[in-house]
């Protein structure tokens, strides 16, 4: 009886050894049938194809002008509020003018007793030139006296030094009257100066549009601008009617941006909606932001929002509908392509270990893996599996522009082609040409049974 109980102890441990060998086997293809790889497959389409070059940003206004006082002083009087309409000319806000005031009032005083001053070196310059005349006259009759030998020599000199001195008593007066104007000319300047501060105390708008940022209050005190400053800034006056989206387009991207390409606008604000823009200004010099290897080269992009996007949005509100400072995200249409043979962008791969090269060896599209150990560069191509009566055919292709969901073959595949798009783990390292593979619906290839 022992004996018996060893025997059946010993056939089912090796019953159980041959099960667990036969499992391992059918799994691994060593016994039966290999199991076969679930792909999801889709057929080769003519579609339209838009390439988009995706970008977020803030929307400003066009026309942004920031207000900034010429003088400093206290701000005695706001006449507007943020969000007030404005036209140009209008009162925006005052300064206590009193100091400007004062000082108006001096240049004219001085400006006055200049011109005082210069009336008097012109009469001065009369009366000189009147004792001129006087000694012109004695000093060429004494000179003829002299010379028909009536006067003493004496006499004839005194006269002449008489007519020198009244000659340059003239040309002083004239000089006088020269340095008077000159100092009403200077006056003159100092007094429109003045004026000009005074005026200034009063800052007006310089054009229609809305008051879209207020930055101080009445009694606060405000800097006036130089050429060390630009000033304080009040307040800014926008044209809210002309919008646009200023993002920063990756260095990568903005070779392919041109100025009016189209763009569709998701605004944060309106969920569901797409407002249509048009490139206007890109930068050429660019944003560099982070420090060495962390560097990130970006160059600003201004698109116009077309107001015939939202018309209906500004007949339904008080309010602008898009306001400075709301954040967009801008899709700009770079290129476009239609009626083109697609695919889906994850039916294509450069396979392999990541670098994507291949070794063709036959005519017949055979390939093999790249083999690091031997120093041979070959170029990155790209590849489709083409789903051929459950078999993956490794095909080369080459692409054109692509948008978020297709990429346009140039060449390789035509029409109505059955490619394989699904898993991606399979597509882009497990497949290999020639393999069997099993077609299922997308939505059963992660179940297991």
């Amino acid at each position: 009886m022992g004996k018996k109980k060893k025997i059946i102890i010993i056939s089912a441990v090796v019953l159980f050894i041959i099960i667990i060998i036969l499992s391992i086997g059918k799994k691994k293809g060593w016994i039966g049938e290999k199991e076969k790889i679930k792909v999801a497959t889709e057929l080769v389409k003519r579609r339209n194809i838009t390439e988009i070059v995706s970008a977020n940003g803030k929307i400003q206004p066009e026309e942004d002008i920031k207000i900034t006082p010429y003088i400093s002083g206290e701000v005695v009087k706001l006449y507007v509020n943020e969000g007030d309409k404005v036209k140009k000319g209008d009162l925006l806000a005052e300064i206590d003018p009193k100091i400007y005031l004062s000082n108006y009032e001096r240049m004219e005083a001085a400006l006055n007793s200049q011109k005082a001053s210069l009336a008097s070196s012109e009469a001065r310059l009369l009366q000189a030139k009147s004792q001129f005349a006087k000694e012109e006259l004695s000093f060429n009759r004494n000179k003829k006296l002299w010379e028909q030998n009536v006067i003493s020599k004496a006499d004839f000199e005194a006269a002449k030094s008489a007519y020198q001195v009244a000659k340059a008593q003239v040309a002083s007066a004239e000089q006088n009257v020269k340095a008077a104007k000159y100092t009403v000319s200077s006056s003159l300047a100092s007094l429109k100066e003045a004026k000009e501060n005074l005026t200034r105390t009063k800052i007006v708008s310089p054009s229609d549009g809305t008051v879209s940022k207020l930055n101080v209050e009445q009694g606060e005190r405000v800097a006036g601008a130089s050429q060390f400053s630009a000033g304080t800034e009040i307040m800014r006056i926008a044209n809210l009617n002309e919008m646009e989206v200023n993002v920063e387009v990756n260095e990568n991207d903005i070779v392919r941006v041109n100025l009016f390409d189209t763009c569709l606008i998701e605004v944060d604000a309106y969920l569901n909606r797409k407002f249509k823009g048009i490139v206007t200004e890109i930068a050429t010099s660019a944003n560099v932001t982070g420090v060495s290897a962390d560097q990130i080269t970006n160059f600003n992009v201004k698109i116009r929002v077309l107001k015939d996007s939202y018309s209906d949005l500004i007949v339904n509100s008080k309010f602008p509908p898009l306001r400075p400072g709301m954040s967009a995200t801008v899709d700009i249409q770079t290129q476009k392509a239609n009626n083109v043979i697609t695919v889906p962008i994850q039916a294509v791969t450069t396979r392999a270990d990541t670098t994507g090269k291949f070794k063709n060896k036959t005519k017949e599209n055979e390939s093999k893996e790249y083999n690091p150990d031997k120093n041979e560069e070959e170029e990155i191509k790209e590849y489709v599996f083409v789903y051929d009566n459950g078999i993956a055919k490794l095909q080369k292709v080459k692409t054109g522009i692509q948008d978020n969901m297709y990429i346009q073959i140039l060449e390789g595949l035509t029409e109505n082609q059955e490619v394989i798009v699904a898993p991606y783990r399979a597509v882009s390292k497990k497949l290999k040409n020639n393999d069997e593979v099993k077609k299922v619906d997308r939505k059963l290839l992660f179940t297991k049974k």
